[in-house]
């Protein structure tokens, strides 16, 4: 006759499997449908044995409802243990999960035992199809223990060769029906223990569900022979067991429950943090009027970063004259800031972190995983002190990386306690260090463009100081050349004395020439276009800055066609956008010999012809060549490899242009070198 206490059983595990469906809607991930498929096996088991009854295997009228009942009983047991421990092995180009080929022999089984042979166990050979099928499951459970799982293999491989052989010795002395029962134990013990060192935690849940798997695997007790002379005994037995598997689901269901309020309260912390990260960076008073002064900056950058964000170190790389420098650190010791530094100025901007050259750290992230093995060298510190890869966030231009704050030393999350994984880096983990660097390297920009504009108004103030002294010297200058002239003329100086008068009036007519050059370069010049002499605008910067050249040992050659036109447009500002072109020229020419890849003289040329209606300025050099001639006025973006964050001067000097009708061209010499060709229209 059924025992009637399955009723209930059944009844509450029918409620439970709703929960369990609304908690996968929830969660919409693999552990909450195994769990939800796991106990619809288990209830589909439940029914079928209660529709069976007592067991009687000689006379077996519903065979193959126990051969249902005992496979699902299989599949639920292998269900949860999958839920726990979700490894994969790879056949092919097939992902297969380890719970197929570890169920499907143990749902052969009972299918062939119960539901074929009516519970009869066959006469060898035949009878050792079944040690054969747990041969298979066996394997594929040390295989499985031995992968990557949270139960470490160590405990996994001995237990399964354990319960493995406790499984053949059943079969082979109690039969089949009983290794069936281990097997199913095996894995909800297996489930029990997974439970444990997957949350990791003292909870209701956590107690209440190993407590439920734990009832549950005394089912294997009903295989002694001793516990069939105490009918009494052994109906409390299947009274527990039933009760562990009530348990064991409101266990679950509280355990997915306390996810869900762990995952609550650890988004409610992450947005806390994330706030109070943001107003601390927001707080970093960052503007300056120089880049140098700016890039001062890079180790208190750091250690707010350390003292705010999840990481414990950081490293501020800056580019500077086509490498990379430590412009910052926080959180390494000496040797290691000093041995990443030296790395640093190894790396080239050309190419670094650009898109597709490294994984991201975190999906829809734009951190990266930086692998610094390509700049070490061959035993080299860095390698010694096993610092070999970093997150990177980078500082990106337009067309190169202009920095990156590297990132280390991941520290878990504070009082998380989430089962998944409490140190688990997360892409809003990460915002606030982004939005930082995008504002550093903004600001950075701005910084080298105001730089560039302080330097603009500060030659204009320079321009007009000019002038002020040139007005006041030519007075004086005036009287003295009068004198002189007049001293000459005299008839009373002997030749000694008309010797030294000479000398004054040669000398100061050089001065007046000087001081004419130098009105002339300082003279402010109206919006109104006029006809600009280039033969004199050219020679007066010649003679101004031919000093500036020699310093700098470069060797300046000036050609200027014969019969040029004057050129329609403003004085001034053509004298800004040539000086522009000639300062960013010099600046070409002295990376020469840092870059070992060019070789010759330091030259600079500046050429003016004409051409049907244009009047064209050339100003060329024999350094580096520009990264994108199309491109090579476009602000914030690198003129020459490796360079700073360009055209800010050529961008201006392009501007000048448009507005004096002309243009600005740039292109690349052969075998090496640049030039730069400015157009205005003849007048």
């Amino acid at each position: 006759m059924p025992d009637y206490y399955h009723i209930p059983a059944l009844v509450l595990s029918a409620l439970f499997l709703p929960a369990f469906g609304v908690l996968y809607l929830r969660f919409r991930d693999a552990r909450t449908l195994q769990w939800f498929l796991g106990f619809v096996f288990a209830l589909v088991s439940m029914a079928a044995m209660y529709l069976e009854g007592p067991l009687n295997f000689a006379q077996n009228a519903h065979a193959w409802l126990m051969a249902v009942g005992q496979s699902a009983m299989q599949i639920s047991s292998a269900l949860f243990f999958a839920s726990l421990s979700p490894g994969r092995f790879r056949l092919g180009r097939l992902d297969i999960p380890f719970f197929i080929p570890y169920a499907i022999p143990l749902v052969v089984a009972p299918v062939l035992f119960f539901g074929m042979l009516h519970g009869v166990a066959p006469a060898e050979p035949r009878f050792l199809i079944f040690p054969a099928l747990g041969t298979i499951s066996l394997i594929v459970a040390v295989f499985w223990c031995l992968a990557k799982s949270r139960l470490p293999s160590w405990i996994g491989v001995p237990y399964c060769l354990l319960m493995g052989a406790l499984a053949f010795w059943v079969c082979f002395t109690a039969g089949v029906a009983s290794a069936l029962i281990v097997a199913e134990c095996a894995n909800l013990l297996m489930t029990a223990l997974l439970l444990v060192f997957v949350f990791r935690r003292f909870s209701p849940g956590l107690v209440l569900s190993v407590m439920g798997f734990g009832a549950w695997t005394l089912s294997v007790l009903q295989i002694l022979p001793s516990l069939g002379l105490h009918p009494l005994l052994d109906l409390r037995l299947i009274h527990v067991i039933v009760m562990g598997k009530v348990v064991a689901a409101v266990g679950m269901i509280v355990l997915a429950l306390e996810d869900e309020l762990a995952l609550n309260k650890a988004a409610q912390d992450r947005e806390r943090r994330a706030r109070r990260e943001l107003e601390a960076y927001t707080n970093l008073i960052l503007a300056r009027r120089r880049v140098e002064d700016f890039d001062r900056q890079g180790s208190d950058i750091c250690r707010i970063v350390v003292a705010h964000s999840r990481f414990a170190q950081a490293a501020l790389l800056l580019e500077s004259g086509g490498r990379f420098r430590l412009a910052g650190s926080a959180g390494f010791d000496e040797a290691t800031a000093s041995a990443l530094g030296e790395v640093a100025g190894r790396i080239s901007p050309v190419g670094f972190l650009a898109p597709g050259t490294a994984h991201p750290a975190v999906e829809h992230s734009q951190t990266l995983d930086l692998d610094l093995t390509p700049w070490l060298k061959p035993g080299g510190d860095l390698k010694r002190l096993r610092f070999t890869s970093a997150l990177a966030v980078p500082m990106m231009g337009r067309a190169a990386a202009e920095g990156a704050l590297l990132l280390a030393g991941k520290r878990p999350m504070p009082g998380s306690w989430h089962a998944l994984n409490p140190e688990l880096l997360r892409a809003d983990d990460l915002l606030p260090i982004e939005m930082l660097v995008a504002r550093l390297q903004a600001t950075r920009s701005q910084t080298m463009l105001f730089e560039k504009l302080i330097d603009s108004e500060r030659l204009a103030g320079l321009g007009q100081l000019a002038a002020n002294v040139t007005h006041q010297l030519n007075n004086p200058l005036t009287v003295v050349l009068g004198y002189a002239s007049l001293l000459k003329d005299s008839l009373a100086l002997d030749t000694r004395e008309h010797q030294g008068v000479e000398s004054i009036l040669t000398e100061a007519r050089r001065m007046r020439s000087t001081l004419e050059s130098l009105l002339r370069l300082a003279k402010t010049q109206g919006d109104q276009l006029t006809a600009v002499s280039v033969h004199e605008l050219l020679a007066d910067m010649e003679q101004l800055y031919r000093p500036n050249f020699l310093e700098r040992s470069i060797d300046f050659r000036m050609t200027i066609a014969p019969s040029l036109p004057r050129a329609l447009c403003s004085g001034q500002q053509l004298r800004q956008a040539v000086l522009h072109c000639l300062q960013y020229s010099m600046a070409a020419v002295e990376k020469q010999d840092a870059d070992s890849t060019q070789h010759g003289p330091k030259t600079i040329r500046l050429e003016a012809s004409s051409e049907g209606q244009q009047v064209q300025i050339l100003v060329a050099h024999s350094g580096a060549g520009f990264l994108n001639p199309e491109r090579a006025f476009d602000p914030f973006t690198p003129a020459q490899p490796g360079g700073e964050t360009a055209g800010l001067g050529l961008s201006l000097c392009a501007t000048i242009l448009r507005d004096n009708n002309g243009r600005a061209l740039a292109v690349n010499l052969e075998p090496h070198g640049a030039a730069i060709i400015l157009e205005v229209k003849a007048a």
